[in-house]
């Protein structure tokens, strides 16, 4: 029987860069991450997180990563 693939989150969490997976552009903190399928294709995502502080950016940066995490594996690619 063939399973649907499906994606899990790649991540190099640092506790030295409490930054990681988030950048500013033009004034607003966007977030990158990329996930890959159990077949090896990889994805990058990149979302504005709307906001142009950087503690609200850190906080919903934390949320996604946790969602994206506790359902990785069940996102069908």
């Amino acid at each position: 029987m063939q399973t649907e693939p499906s994606l899990r989150l790649v991540t190099r969490r640092t506790d030295t860069n409490p930054n990681h997976h988030i950048w500013k552009n033009n004034g607003t903190w966007w977030i990158r991450f990329t996930l890959r399928s159990t077949v090896g294709q990889t994805m990058r995502h990149a979302y504005s997180l709307k906001t142009p502080d950087l503690d609200a950016a850190r906080r919903k940066r934390d949320r996604i990563l946790t969602a994206i995490e506790a359902n990785s594996g069940k996102i069908a690619a």
